[in-house]
């Protein structure tokens, strides 16, 4: 799977149902396996959040499917 494929999936939390946001970029270890996913979080022009992007571990992702990738985090 190339990076191209898992920035058009929307990725859903799990816990709240809501759509996190885009991935931006992915962060890799020496060994070559995937440490982290950085996230473009969802714009709500009523949130006061500052943060743009988030890092969300692979360890946090449940299950990659066809046209999302579901994530639980709190």
């Amino acid at each position: 799977m190339r990076l191209s494929d898992l920035q058009n999936k929307k990725i859903i939390n799990i816990n709240s149902g809501k759509s996190i946001g885009n991935i931006m970029d992915i962060e890799v270890l020496d060994t070559g396996k995937i440490e982290s996913l950085i996230i473009e979080q969802s714009k709500n022009i009523f949130s006061l959040n500052r943060e743009s992007e988030i890092r969300l571990y692979w360890t946090d992702i449940v299950k990659i499917g066809e046209d999302v990738i579901l994530i639980q985090k709190q």
